[in-house]
């Protein structure tokens, strides 16, 4: 039975995205979303499930970052989970109890304006994970947690309150990876993720954007992010509607990698939700077919 890591411990928000993507493996918790890639490049897992974007806080920076460095890993599927917390106590605890509230830095965000009004005296601490601040309060280093529901039953805590959310229609989307070998099938509606380092000159980025515009492939998102290795240096992380294999974003990607520092192809997956916005599928053949037609001597 495949194996697939995920950050936890029992109870997180990746957990039940793990499940969605790979309900056919055997889950395997890790403390930290670099330990799961770590886990996965070693060859000790099949598979590594990690958040990467939330529509309130942005990207994950470590994911990111731990994507664009070391062995290569390509994701193959992506997952979408509306966020709602709840907010966990040792039984017996009341609001007027609650000092100490552990967290993960993502959740925090999503909840400050609730925490102000309703505990408005309690201090937050920022743990790698909403499982791991259900730990803290079971082990009594908090008073409570705000976690993903699921946390409840994993470590026999309390609802202090449930739905706690700032922001209504909050969403994190995860991704699932793997070691590199043969890429999802073309679904007709997927995504492709890249990260490039562009060359040291005045329009470089201008240059990278235009190999999308001009193909007509729609930018989804762009990010930049250092590259720790000299001051000033960023890399670019991209994802557009499209599969590597069309010929659009085939030729997109040929094209940076030839005009950029670096290129690494982080994957072509189906993306979830509607379907995205891409170039028309016969543009490109056509154009292609005409071309070999003027080389052949054929006309144009």
């Amino acid at each position: 039975m495949p194996r697939t890591t995920y950050l936890g411990p029992e109870g997180t928000f990746t957990e039940q995205a793990a499940r969605a993507l790979d309900a056919e493996a055997t889950l395997v918790p890790t403390a930290t979303v670099i330990a799961a890639i770590t886990a996965l490049r070693a060859d000790e897992v099949d598979g590594a499930c990690v958040p990467v974007e939330n529509s309130v806080e942005g990207s994950v920076p470590t994911t990111l970052d731990t994507l664009a460095e070391g062995a290569p890993v390509l994701a193959v599927a992506e997952h979408v989970l509306p966020i709602r917390f709840s907010v966990l106590v040792r039984s017996g605890t009341t609001a007027a109890d609650v000092r100490t509230v552990a967290t993960h830095p993502h959740a925090a965000a999503q909840v400050r304006g609730w925490l102000t009004e309703h505990l408005p005296g309690a201090t937050t601490t920022l743990v790698a994970s909403t499982a791991a601040a259900a730990v803290a309060v079971v082990d009594g280093e908090a008073d409570a947690a705000v976690c993903a529901p699921p946390a409840a039953a994993h470590y026999r805590l309390d609802e202090l309150a449930t739905g706690v959310h700032d922001v209504g229609d909050a969403e994190t989307r995860f991704l699932l990876l793997r070691r590199p070998g043969p890429l999802p099938a073309p679904t007709g509606r997927d995504r492709t993720s890249l990260v490039a380092v562009t060359a040291d000159r005045p329009g470089a980025l201008l240059e990278v954007l235009a190999e999308f515009a001009l193909r007509g492939i729609n930018l989804t998102r762009i990010e930049s992010r250092p590259t720790k290795g000299r001051l000033g240096e960023y890399r670019f992380f991209l994802d557009c509607d499209g599969h590597v294999a069309g010929p659009a974003v085939g030729d997109a990607l040929s094209e940076l990698h030839r005009r950029c520092h670096s290129v690494r192809f982080l994957g072509s997956y189906p993306r979830s939700g509607p379907p995205g916005t891409g170039p028309e599928p016969g543009a490109f053949t056509a154009s292609r077919e005409w071309l070999a037609a003027v080389r052949a001597g054929r006309g144009g």
